[in-house]
């Protein structure tokens, strides 16, 4: 049966029926917190009152009932049992669960590279002061393409080896954070597969932005993704797997709470199929009502929008097209790979026509030399502002902060390998001109950092 066609078209039409912005506020960063649309606003608060006229009725009973159902709902998305999957808050949460949970001796390693998303990074930093683990990074610069990433995984594992370290757990992305850039996870995942690795995907962006219906055959070890970046969930929902096989490994909840099983009681209790989830049941008290929203939010994409691959369809269009008419008005380029592989996910990444000088920066009043002009314009930089490196990084947060407090938008810029870059998000309520619009209003900030705007703010 063919799919429904979206009921109203994407674009402004879809944003100003079923989305709630500001209508002086242009959305162009929905990965970093997403958004969703009013139909599930109207469905969660439905919940809240629920929850508030009965409190103990609804979280001791209601609740636990309406949240087999959003295992339920979520799990054809992953393609696995409903078994084998169960809520958390956040990405962040469900890495925390996973890398926890582990048992560490010494030799032991996790192995990440350097696209890791920086919360992440920073629980590895935390196992390592306070267990035995190691943390290898393996160095990555992008644009990379995906079977260069695999063979450079492959030969940081068989140098570990040699040296007789033992990879507890390798961790990578579905969809990286910053570049925004589809990453070679399946293939990573079979690597991990063939050297005898446990796999951790951290699918931050993941559900709702890419097909995910073949996880269950790829077949990674855990994977957490958000549901409230890219499945328009509201805040406070990740999906966490954990396959069958390795639910043994899962111990406790972060915190740990009613479904912890000391060791004591497991031996003399042989395993249960559902013990997985009910782990995951009661994990304090919170706000639950996002977690079984799910169903209202895959209804919403389904009937409102046609569907899944509707959606990325759209999303991946207008996000590639849009980014292609933003370097044009820049002068500059989209970051790509020769294959073009890093595209297949709803981020561009821009460059912004700020070119890193060893002489006198544009700022300085000085212009540059001939031998400056020519490296430029042999890097298709024609009509670049020269900036200094050691600002490199402060402009770009001057550029991002300006996006939202005086462009009302948000547009994360970051210097990254050498270059500035900014990184923008496409979505079902996104057109062309909104591309346009960014493309302009990062060319005047960017004539602005020339004067250097920057610095003057620095001196007040």
């Amino acid at each position: 049966m063919d799919k429904p066609k979206p009921s109203v078209p994407f674009g402004h039409a879809m944003r100003d029926v079923h989305f709630s912005f500001d209508k002086g506020y242009l959305p162009l960063n929905h990965g970093s917190f997403g958004t969703f649309p009013k139909v599930v606003r109207e469905r969660q608060r439905e919940l809240q009152d629920l929850m508030e006229a009965r409190p103990d009725t609804y979280l001791r009973y209601t609740y636990l009932e309406l949240l087999e159902e959003s295992r339920k709902a979520i799990a054809p998305l992953l393609g696995v049992s409903m078994d084998e999957v169960v809520f958390v808050p956040n990405a962040t949460t469900g890495v925390n669960t996973i890398l926890r949970n582990l048992v560490y001796q010494k030799g032991d390693v996790i192995l990440h590279f350097a696209t890791v998303y920086g919360a992440c990074e920073k629980t590895i930093d935390s196992l390592c002061e306070t267990t035995q683990v190691e943390r290898v990074c393996i160095a990555l610069d992008y644009p990379a393409e995906d079977d260069d990433i695999v063979c450079k995984f492959k030969n940081v594992v068989q140098n570990l080896k040699d040296a007789r370290k033992n990879i507890k757990v390798a961790m990578f992305d579905t969809v990286l954070t910053f570049p925004g850039a589809r990453f070679p996870w399946e293939a990573l995942v079979k690597a991990c597969k063939d050297l005898g690795i446990l796999s951790l995907i951290d699918g931050a962006h993941g559900i709702g932005h890419i097909d995910l219906t073949n996880l269950g055959k790829v077949g990674p070890d855990f994977f957490t993704s958000n549901c409230y970046k890219w499945l328009f969930v509201p805040r406070g929902c990740a999906v966490l797997y954990v396959p069958l096989r390795n639910q043994h490994l899962i111990r406790t909840s972060l915190p740990t709470s009613w479904g912890f099983q000391p060791l004591a009681k497991r031996e003399v209790e042989p395993r249960d199929i559902k013990a997985f989830g009910e782990l995951f049941k009661k994990v304090s008290t919170i706000d639950p009502t996002p977690y079984v929203c799910v169903q209202e939010a895959l209804k919403f994409r389904e009937l409102v929008c046609g569907g899944e691959a509707k959606i990325r369809e759209y999303c991946e269009n207008v996000v590639k097209v849009g980014g292609k008419r933003m370097a044009e008005i820049l002068r500059t380029e989209v970051m790509d790979n020769k294959t073009g592989t890093l595209h297949r996910c709803c981020f561009v990444n821009v460059r912004l026509p700020l070119t890193v000088t060893q002489g006198a920066p544009s700022y300085d009043d000085c212009v540059p030399s001939e031998h400056q002009r020519e490296w430029a314009n042999s890097q298709s930089m024609k009509g670049s502002g020269y900036i200094r490196e050691a600002d490199a990084s402060k402009i770009a947060k001057w550029m991002t902060e300006k996006s939202v407090k005086e462009y009302a938008t948000m547009i994360p810029v970051k210097f990254y390998v050498g270059q500035i870059w900014c990184r923008i998000s496409g979505q079902i309520y996104l057109e062309l001109e909104d591309f346009e619009w960014a493309g302009y209003k990062l060319k005047e900030m960017c004539e602005r950092v020339s004067k250097g705007e920057f610095l003057v703010e620095d001196d007040q």
